[in-house]
Formats: structure tokens, sequence, C-alpha cells
């Protein structure tokens, strides 16, 4: 992948995403530990997590379905300034209260920043190689998760858990300077899908498109999304508890997991393209479910950075497995709206994990938990392989039949559209 041909990728979604990644990344092994410091209990950590997924579920559809309206740019813009101010805001909170409203408050800008850069992707790359483009963006967010944990757990110790999340904050308000005096509003796809305005008809139409795959595709997203979410939740609060690591501490043992991560996200991308999106899928959900089965077993900072990296591997294989189904299950000219839906569908995931596993980590512990969130992975796995039809090559026959289809009238202006979707993003090619 040329990036120095590609300027317009660089600047408008890889840049913005490390940013962004950064942002959410230092909040992982802070966030549950802020939050049991106002009510002590697991519940009210999840109850917290779960709240920014929350927001980015009621954001999803209508982000989705107003991105044409207001543009890549914009949307980005406000996703940083509703997340970024939101967080500097939660280092004030003063009541558990205040810190769900600020995180869905939050959840909403992850909602704005990432359906409109997952949309960018989807539309301006080709599908031979969608697998590596969004990979690739799956990477650069393993990047900030990486560096995200680790710098909040240092800032954290010295300094406060409060003063740790501002500075989350602050780096996502950077975003903002970046997308107004470096990004772009890309070329819209010829698609026409602004006309369309909000239409709600969307779902049915989705529905109709590909039932048995948006239903097994839906289903597995769900389960992936929740061991997901789970790993951000069990993890710091078993190293802080069970284990008994400071935030320091457990900001490496998570920063660990996303430094294996790194190394993996373009093999990744390769396989998905190459042998098709579930076989990347399925080893990774089997591989992280099977890390989430070995964190009871662990008793030390160094077993649980061991088992967080068998996460980790895990995590890198499936980089951006989820966002490329989607794309590929995506009908033709509705795309923005489409993976507001399916979005909607994995966060569902997101919200659900961390307030299951805070209230079932109260009443069972966090042993039974952490193995409880392994055997969902397990699950996600055994979905793919069994109900989910492979799309990677599903994609680029519905490619081949758009250009066939397409009217005769306007022959020249509909030659130049294509051609100016196709060849901007094919210098992508390896």
């Amino acid at each position: 992948m040329n990036l120095k041909k590609h300027r317009w990728l660089l600047l408008s979604v890889y840049i913005p995403a490390i940013l962004f990644a950064f942002g959410q990344g230092l909040l992982v092994p802070i966030l549950p530990l802020y939050a049991a410091e106002f009510g002590g209990s697991y519940s009210l950590a999840g109850l917290v997590v779960a709240a920014g997924w929350i927001g980015t579920m009621i954001g999803d559809l209508p982000v989705g379905m107003l991105l044409r309206r207001i543009g890549f740019k914009n949307a980005m813009i406000i996703g940083g300034l509703l997340f970024g101010g939101a967080t500097i805001a939660l280092g004030f909170a003063g009541s558990p209260l205040e810190l769900v409203a600020l995180r869905i408050l939050a959840g909403i800008g992850i909602a704005f920043f990432q359906i409109s850069r997952h949309t960018f992707i989807s539309t301006q790359v080709p599908a031979d190689t969608r697998g590596r483009a969004i990979a690739v963006f799956g990477g650069i967010n393993r990047i900030g998760h990486f560096i995200g944990p680790l710098i909040g757990g240092f800032v954290a110790s010295f300094y406060g858990l409060a003063e740790a999340i501002m500075v989350g904050g602050v780096v996502v308000l950077g975003i903002v300077v970046v997308s107004i005096v470096l990004v772009r509003e890309p070329r819209t796809d010829g698609s026409g899908s602004a006309k369309h305005g909000l239409g709600f008809g969307l779902v049915k139409e989705a529905i109709q498109h590909n039932p048995r795959e948006l239903a097994a595709g839906g289903i597995a997203q769900v389960f992936a999304q929740m061991v997901r979410a789970g790993r951000q939740v069990v993890i710091p609060l078993f190293g802080a508890y069970a284990i008994g690591l400071d935030p320091a501490q457990v900001g490496q043992v998570v920063s660990a997991s996303h430094f294996v991560e790194m190394f993996l996200f373009m093999p990744a991308g390769y396989i998905m393209d190459r042998w098709g999106r579930k076989a990347a899928a399925i080893p990774s959900f089997a591989i992280m479910g099977t890390g989430m089965v070995l964190v009871p077993l662990t008793d030390s900072y160094l077993t649980l950075m061991a088992v967080a990296s068998i996460i980790g591997i895990g995590q890198g294989i499936g980089a951006g497995t989820m966002m490329t189904l989607g794309a590929d299950l995506a009908p033709p000219g509705r795309t923005g709206e489409f993976l507001g839906l399916w979005r909607l569908i994995g966060d569902s995931g997101h919200a659900v994990a961390p307030m299951a596993i805070g209230a079932i980590a109260d009443i069972i512990g966090l042993y039974l938990t952490a193995g409880m969130v392994g055997g969902i992975g397990y699950l996600s796995a055994g979905t793919l392989a069994a109900f989910v039809r492979e799309t990677r090559w599903d994609s680029d026959s519905a490619e081949m039949e758009a250009s066939q289809d397409e009217p005769e009238h306007e022959p020249e202006r509909q030659h130049k559209e294509t051609r100016s979707r196709q060849e901007q993003p094919g210098e992508l090619r390896d």
C-alpha cells in the first residue's frame, strides 16, 4: 500500500484515526478504576464503560443517515468535539450520573467519527483491496490503543486518574485542528444516496437484500463485539483487584496486548483479501476466547501480560474483519446508511457486555466471569463458521454486475464516474 501516492487516505483517515484511538485507548485501563472510585462496585464500573457504547448506539443510525448531508469532514469534526469535550469534562464529574451522561455524549462522538471513516473507506476503495485498507484502519486504531494505555497508566500513577482521562480528551480535540487544516471532503461515490434523505426504509431494504447473511452476520457481530468489550473490563479489574496491580502496571498489561496486535493488522488484511473474511475472523475470535478462559489462571503481572498478549494475537488477526464484512453486505448506493445499521448491531454487543460483566462479577466473581467471556468468543467463531457465507467473492461479483447494469443514457458521464472511483484508490494494490 503506497501511502505517498495516497496522501488523501493518510490525511483523511489514518492520522485522525490514530489521534482518536489514542484518546480511546488511554481510557481503557483508567476508566473502570475511575468509575469504581465513585461506588466501589464492578457493576458501576461496567455501566460507565457501557455508557460510551450506549451513546454510540444512539448515534449510529442517525449519523449513517445524515452522513451524506453533513459530509465526511464535518462528521469527523463533530465526533472529535463531542468525544474530546465530554472526556475532558469527565475528569470534573462529581457523581455516577454525571459519569454516565458524559460517557453517552462521548459515545455519540464515536459514532460520528467511526461511521464517517468507515464509510469513506468503503466507498473510495474497491473490494479487492478493501480488506487491507480497512485492516490498516483497524491497525492504526491498535497503535493508538497501544500508546494510550501505556501513557495513561503512568499519568494516572503520578498525577491521578482524572488528570489522565483529561489528557485523552485534549488529544482527541486535536482531530478538529487536523480536520480543518488538512482534510478534504472526498468525491461522492456517484450512487446518489444523498437523494434518499433519512430513508428509514433502509431497514426493510437491507433485510430483503440478503436476510440470512444479515441475521447470521449480525449475531456473530454481537458476540464478537461482546468479547472485545469484555476484555476491556475484565483485564483492568482483574489486574487491579484480583492480582493487586497499580494503574501503571494495568496500563502496561493492556498496552502489551495492543502491542502484539500492531504487528498483525497487515497480515489480517492480506488474509481477508486473499483467502476470505472468515479465514481471518474465525481464528481471531477462537483465540480471543481461549485467552479469556486463561485469565483466571493468572496470578501475577507477568502471567496476566502473557495472557493479554494471547488475546492481542486473536484481536490482531481479526483487525477490520467485522467492518469489512459490513462493507461487503451493504446494499449498493446505501453504504453510509447500512453501516450505521451494521454498527448499531455490533455496538449493542459493546454496550451490553460491560454492564452484564459488571453485574455478573458482583454475583459470581471475576474468575468465573472471565471464563464466561471466553465462551462468548467461541460462540462468535462458531456462528461465523456455521452460518455466515463468505462475502469476499460476492463483493467482487456485485461490483462487476453494477458496472454492467449501468443505464445506456449518458454513457460518457457514467464512464467517467466509474473511472474516478476505481482509479484513485486502485493504486492501493500491492
